[in-house]
């Protein structure tokens, strides 16, 4: 912009509005441009247009807010600044829109707007004339003292600076080369100012004004520089730092900052975060990785993107529990206390507790134990681990790894990575606070794994006690030592864990309750919760034990007791809803006798269920037909055992024991065996050995019925219901072959007599797993009798002396025993020949 040959706009303008700023003439600003008449305004002038002329534009300030912007066309500001677009750029993100940086050149007045759309344009009056300034040396008068006081101020501005900056530098000698007159708007445009006061400066056409304007603006920046100077002086370390400015030319236009209040903040931040880094009492390892990239953030410009990254990895290195750690409750009578009434039965694990409060009394440096809870859904796997936080006075923290399939889930991602994180470890270290919690890993028999690793691998250091006193994340890179966090994880089964963490954890086994234990669980706990939270009283509603007894056998069939705690919860609002229609009546009654005593016969004439119900409501079996429908579970034992060649098996399963029923008919054949049922390969090669056993001992007990093989000329067809269900495993063999004798002997198994128990070729019955479960299975289902293998006579230490009193328990290690318990009056065999011993 020569001063000699001035500036010509054309006399019609398209106009641009712009929420972002104020442009002054001599300044360069971006513009973002997303409204539709500035977006056709950037399509069909500057994009299309190929002169020189095509590419001024009217900026006019829009001083209407843009959150409540519309279709209309604003009133328009009477000034503007015609300004040249020096560069166009589009993007689509976050929505499409244009970003233009454009110079201004000079003033001008809106006389006439001509068209709004597509965008506006308007005949516009050119209000700077530069010429009559460029005519030899300064103006007279109170105009050219200003201007000299302008001057002088910019200068001193500008040597309040450090000289060193190169922008700064090239400031100093454009205000030499700079015409006076054009001073006030460079300046304005280029200190710390509001949109109102640089509105204020475009408006002052006149130059006299213009420098009234601008003046008292630099005198504030100047006057705030030197405050600044002076509290720096307070802090000799600063002094040779360098006034923050905003990257950018100056004119003909770009803009800079003179406020450094930015660099200041990051400067303490910095310095609060060192402080930070030596109280955090950290390992020597630790530490020293800690102060280099604190030496390195030190250096680092703050618009590094590197340094936010690194600022966060000390932010979370001093928020570690390096050493900080709660002292533990070890009063073990206390402890005991406090596990009964938070739990009831679940003897084994209240045990393990104790055991490790009394080992922590006598040895203070104790590495946690990594304990794994397994049992069925709903036993109260994860309540009894916040229980052991609350009994040892730790801090609780839970970790779901169902469904986890990624390593970096437990390990955390790298540094190098965006968006990186630490693991589930150590974040949950940082929200406890302390090194030595209760980390519960639930669910860890559900682990995944995919292209992202195993997480169940990872976990192998974790839950390793030789392993993890240096346990490292990837994020922190230095090791973290959990030596004293008491890790228990929780599973339904240990068949989905992989041997080596197996290996590494100590398994306790959390059956499923019996129904006493049941009803003192519902009574001590669910009922009293679920009348707390509907808004009941004791007053208001009771549950008789035997009203709990109907629901856990006819309308819940688990191992734990969450549909029992929702069947009860059932039971309260239908209880909820009549007390407060009950609450409703009684309100609704009149304030004078005279309409009490109407109230009264109409309510005699009216069905009784307007009535407010009799306190407490007590729910019978009529009652709890009423609220929870028929019966769920119906025992159906005895009548399914009406024919020949069904018997009752016991199944473990990861829900807890169950009865299975097996089923055989015979037909006119070739001898061939149909299995049904969805059986696995185990349980189809237990079928074939029934068959054989009982073909080669056809004879013995009589089941040949005048032929060599009693399959001859017959078809064997076994099923096993549920059909949808999978079943596996060798423990069916003994209820297979009393199943098949049954149906070959066409007699009836008795029906209160549940089996298990794996066989071979010869006849002998081997031991299974599961004993507990399957026989609470049986206890549950009323039978009588169970039959299990001799070598699983042990395992009966674990079941409830009241349930071994209800049952007849016969150890079977032949399967002649297993027949002649199964069938009243026993199986017996044909009558043997005593065998001649040869003495030759």
């Amino acid at each position: 912009m020569s001063s000699n040959s001035g500036i010509q706009i054309p006399s019609r303008l398209p106009l641009l509005c712009t929420h972002d700023g104020v442009l002054l003439p001599g300044s360069t600003m971006r513009i973002s441009v997303d409204t539709a008449r500035n977006m056709q305004l950037v399509k069909s002038r500057l994009l299309k247009g190929t002169s020189l002329k095509s590419t001024i534009i009217g900026v006019i300030p829009n001083t209407r807010d843009p959150e409540h912007d519309s279709d209309e066309l604003p009133s328009l500001h009477s000034i503007g600044t015609a300004g040249l677009a020096v560069q166009v750029v589009g993007s689509n993100w976050p929505k499409p829109h244009y970003t233009l940086l454009i110079t201004g050149l000079c003033r001008f007045r809106v006389t006439q707007l001509l068209r709004e759309r597509p965008f506006p344009v308007a005949e516009v009056e050119q209000l700077d004339k530069l010429e009559q300034y460029t005519e030899g040396g300064q103006a007279d008068g109170e105009l050219g003292e200003l201007s000299q006081r302008f001057y002088q101020a910019a200068v001193q501005l500008v040597g309040m600076l450090d000289m060193s900056v190169p922008v700064v530098a090239k400031l100093r000698r454009l205000l030499d080369s700079l015409p006076r007159e054009t001073l006030p708007d460079v300046l304005a445009s280029m200190i710390r100012t509001s949109n109102k006061e640089k509105l204020q400066v475009l408006d002052a056409v006149d130059l006299e004004e213009r420098f009234k304007k601008a003046l008292p603006l630099l005198t504030r920046q100047i006057e705030g520089l030197k405050l600044l100077q002076k509290t720096r002086k307070l802090r000799p370390d600063d002094d040779k730092r360098v006034l923050a400015i905003r990257k950018g030319g100056v004119f003909p236009g770009r803009q800079f900052s003179l406020d450094e209040e930015v660099e200041d903040e990051d400067g303490d931040d910095t310095a609060m975060l060192e402080k930070k880094v030596k109280a955090a009492a950290m390992p020597e390892a630790a530490l020293r990785v800690c102060l280099k990239e604190l030496k390195r953030l030190k250096k680092m410009p703050q618009s590094m993107p590197e340094y936010a990254l690194t600022h966060n990895y000390l932010e979370m290195m001093v928020e570690l529990p390096w050493s900080k750690s709660t002292t533990d409750c070890l009063d073990i009578r206390a402890a005991r206390v406090l596990l009964d009434n938070d739990h009831y039965a679940m003897e084994k694990l209240k045990r393990r507790v104790l055991e490790y409060l009394a080992v922590r009394q006598l040895k203070s440096t104790l590495k946690g134990p990594i304990l794994c809870f397994v049992g069925p859904p709903g036993v109260g796997k994860t309540s009894v681990g916040r229980s052991i936080a609350r009994t040892l006075g730790r801090e609780f923290h839970r970790i779901a790894l169902g469904g986890v399939c990624d390593q970096s889930d437990i390990r955390g991602h790298r540094r190098t990575y965006v968006g990186s994180m630490p693991g589930r470890i150590i974040n949950g270290l940082k929200t406890v606070g302390v090194n030595n919690p209760v980390f519960l890993l639930d669910e860890v028999d559900k682990l995944g794994k995919s292209l992202q690793g195993d997480p169940a691998a990872a976990l192998l250091e974790v839950l390793d006690p030789e392993q993890n006193h240096s346990f490292t994340d990837h994020y922190l890179n230095v090791p973290f030592d959990l030596s004293q966090v008491l890790f228990i994880a929780t599973a339904n089964t240990t068949a989905t864990i992989p041997p080596a963490l197996l290996d590494r954890m100590e398994v306790l086994q959390v059956p499923g309750y019996t129904q006493e234990e049941k009803v003192e669980i519902a009574h001590r706990h669910l009922i009293p919760h679920q009348l707390e939270q509907h808004g009941l009283t004791p007053q208001q509603l009771q549950i008789p034990q035997d009203t709990t007894k109907d629901i856990i056998s006819k309308y819940t069939r688990e191992a734990g007791v969450r549909s029992l705690e929702r069947k009860i919860g059932a039971i309260c609002r239908a209880v909820a809803v009549k007390v407060a229609e009950g609450h409703k009546v009684s309100r609704a009654e009149s304030p004078t006798e005279q309409h009490a005593d109407q109230n009264t016969e109409n309510k005699e004439e009216d069905s009784g269920i307007a009535s407010p119900p009799e306190m407490p409501i007590v729910i019978d079996h009529i009652a709890l037909k009423d609220i929870l429908g028929p019966p769920v579970f119906e025992m159906e034992v005895s009548e399914r055992l009406t024919l020949p060649g069904v018997a009752i098996g016991l199944a473990w399963t990861p829900m807890g024991g169950e009865i299975m029923f097996v089923e055989a008919s015979r037909m006119e054949g070739d001898g061939q065996l149909t299995l049904t049922g969805q059986l696995g390969d185990v349980m189809k090669e237990s079928a074939h050995l029934a068959i054989s056993w009982l073909r080669s001992n056809a004879k013995t007990y009589l089941l040949a019925n005048g032929s060599a093989d009693p399959l001859e000329g017959t078809d064997i067809h076994l099923h096993f219901p549920a059909g949808a269900v999978t079943k596996d495993g060798p423990s069916a063999g003994v209820t297979i072959v009393t199943c098949l004798a049954s149906l070959l002997s066409g007699r009836l198994v008795r029906s209160d007599v549940a089996m298990t128990g794996e066989i071979t070729l010869r006849g002998l019955v081997l031991p299974v797993g599961g004993i507990k479960d399957k026989v609470l299975a049986a206890h549950r289902a009323n039978l009588k009798r169970v039959i299990i293998p001799k070598r699983n006579e042990k395992d009966l230490e674990e079941i409830p002396a009241h349930v071994r009193a209800d049952l007849d328990f016969v150890f079977a290690s032949t399967l002649d025993e297993v027949l002649n318990a199964a069938f009243d009056g026993g199986f017996p065999a044909a009558v043997n020949h005593p065998q001649v011993v040869s003495k030759l």
